[in-house]
């Protein structure tokens, strides 16, 4: 297993305390572009996507074995895990929002907007009052090399929210191409990234009643490459993957720090047993560290 030895750079004083292991693990390389993240607790694994090789694969935490958890995965990007242990995928090929059942049976939680067909869906966070929030840039559909070129039904890139009833709405509509997105602890604000934007930016909205948005100031900008995937920790601070590693930003918007990763990154998550695990999807592989910060405690 390889080893890198770790690069916390402290930008504010904020993030001296945040600190870790002397050195993150590659568990895992050779993929074409990894992404999405998800760790289940009580199975202790890992499931991530290697996009272009159209698979998902499965990290075990007992054995330190890699293999294939989905193939094909149509072409799934990102994924989480709801609060009944379910897995919840996006699959770029048939742009569409996926759970994967207890049985492995697979329900389509959400496929099209008024008839139309979503462009490709990207990331998935899930609230406690069930419903599913999801970005859809047009990724997928850009090209046949993380899905199947085509042109776009709708005609943007949204913001979704699919209610536990069923019913699909946007929440927001003034994206170039959304990307990452996640709640605070308390789930009052969303932090959503904006990719194509110059310079790439997380933008952060007011969370009210049956999830109306309101908002949507700029929070943080990226200064190597672009914004990907975001979490947020136990201290309040936002991460988000960039070119050069993670990024850590205060509550108040300062960029505090840096975590740096040899590879582009593109997504992350918090995991292990007690959420303090980082495991990293960048470029080719997947890393992993233990941290002084734990991964945000979300309502049940």
């Amino acid at each position: 297993m390889d080893q890198v030895k770790t690069n916390f750079e402290v930008l504010d004083e904020r993030f001296a305390r945040v600190n870790g292991d002397e050195w993150m693990r590659r568990l895992h390389t050779g993929c074409r572009w990894t992404e999405g993240p998800a760790y289940f607790p009580a199975g202790r694994y890992l499931v991530f996507s290697d996009i272009p090789n159209d698979r998902t694969l499965r990290w075990d935490e007992t054995t330190g074995e890699v293999g294939v958890f989905r193939q094909p995965s149509q072409y799934s990007n990102g994924h989480t895990v709801d609060r009944h242990g379910r897995l919840i995928s996006c699959e770029q090929g048939t742009r569409r929002v996926t759970r994967t059942e207890h049985d492995g049976s697979i329900t389509v939680l959400a496929a099209e907007f008024e008839g139309k067909r979503f462009n490709s869906p990207n990331d998935v966070v899930e609230h406690s009052d069930g419903s599913i929030w999801f970005t859809d840039p047009s990724y997928g559909i850009d090209s046949d090399y993380e899905g199947y070129r085509a042109e776009s039904e709708i005609g943007a890139c949204h913001v979704y929210r699919v209610d536990p009833s069923g019913d699909v709405r946007i929440v927001a509509d003034d994206f170039s191409r959304p990307n990452g997105l996640a709640f605070s602890a308390d789930e009052s604000l969303l932090y959503i990234v904006d990719t194509r934007q110059q310079p790439s930016h997380i933008r952060v909205f007011s969370v009210g009643a049956n999830g109306k948005l309101s908002g949507g100031e700029i929070f943080g900008t990226c200064d190597n490459g672009v914004f990907d995937g975001v979490r947020v920790d136990s201290e309040g601070q936002v991460w988000a993957a960039a070119h050069d590693g993670l990024h850590c930003f205060a509550a108040d918007g300062t960029r505090i720090g840096k975590l740096r990763v040899p590879e582009i990154c593109s997504n992350f998550t918090f995991g292990g047993a007690r959420g303090n695990e980082l495991f990293i999807t960048a470029s080719s592989s997947v890393y992993t560290l233990r941290v002084t910060v734990n991964g945000a405690r979300y309502p049940r």
